[in-house]
């Protein structure tokens, strides 16, 4: 979360673009939207305070009728891919606008250019992930770098976990225990603490023990990171 106020400009005034933009005033930042057609604003309140440019993400002049010059961030949210990426090119590479991200609806395009260093926010990707892991009740990764191989997630304490040192669940170079949450209150003194009933564990860990993780969990409802500690400290299988 940005404590300061920064200038956003958002390319597309579709429902994400809209919601986006709203969400972004009502937390007291400045925003730009640009969009094709004057009809799309009407998304937006009457009251809305942000400045609306009809036009495109990739035309420089449009772009600097948004404030360009100086801005903070830009999300370009329209409904193609290829505008999206190459507006998000020009905000980084001609105007030096340093955080922006692309919607993309190919999932694999989205991989390509998160390995070329240009945020993405994969829409069908993303969408199928999150009903699978709500289906399944599996963990969802706050976060993952760009190229997928870390994830934070949060995780409850197992049961047979409670009475132990919350230090004795990370796995060198698997699992990292970042931070609990015990009785509602983050505490990053997660190492030096025993486990208690309900603490919800803050981790980071490969994307290869996120995925194990899964399978026992979807095999087993009970199955989670005690059982993939147990499975580590035994070593492979032979």
């Amino acid at each position: 979360m940005l404590d300061v106020v920064v200038h956003v400009i958002v390319v597309g005034c579709g429902r994400v673009g809209s919601g986006l933009a709203k969400a972004l005033t009502a937390e007291g930042h400045t925003v730009a939207i640009i969009d094709r057609s004057p009809r799309a604003f009407r998304r937006l309140p009457q009251d809305w305070q942000g400045e609306r440019v009809v036009g495109s993400g990739f035309d420089r002049d449009d772009l600097e009728r948004a404030g360009a010059i100086g801005a903070d961030a830009l999300a370009a949210v329209t409904s193609g891919d290829n505008t999206n990426i190459l507006t998000v090119r020009i905000a980084r590479e001609n105007y030096g606008i340093p955080r922006v991200v692309a919607r993309i609806y190919d999932p694999r395009r989205a991989e390509i250019y998160q390995r070329l260093g240009i945020p993405t926010v994969a829409t069908v990707t993303w969408t199928i992930d999150q009903v699978r892991r709500r289906l399944l009740d599996v963990p969802a990764p706050n976060w993952s770098d760009p190229t997928g191989t870390l994830v934070l997630v949060d995780r409850l304490l197992p049961e047979r976990w409670a009475g132990r040192r919350l230090a004795e669940i990370e796995d060198a170079g698997q699992i990292v225990l970042v931070a609990v949450t015990r009785s509602g209150e983050p505490r990053l003194d997660a190492r030096e603490l025993v486990g208690q009933e309900g603490d919800v564990l803050h981790l980071a860990m490969t994307k290869d023990a996120l995925a194990r993780l899964e399978r026992q969990q979807s095999d087993d409802p009970s199955a989670g990171l005690a059982q993939e500690k147990e499975r580590n400290s035994k070593g492979p299988a032979t």
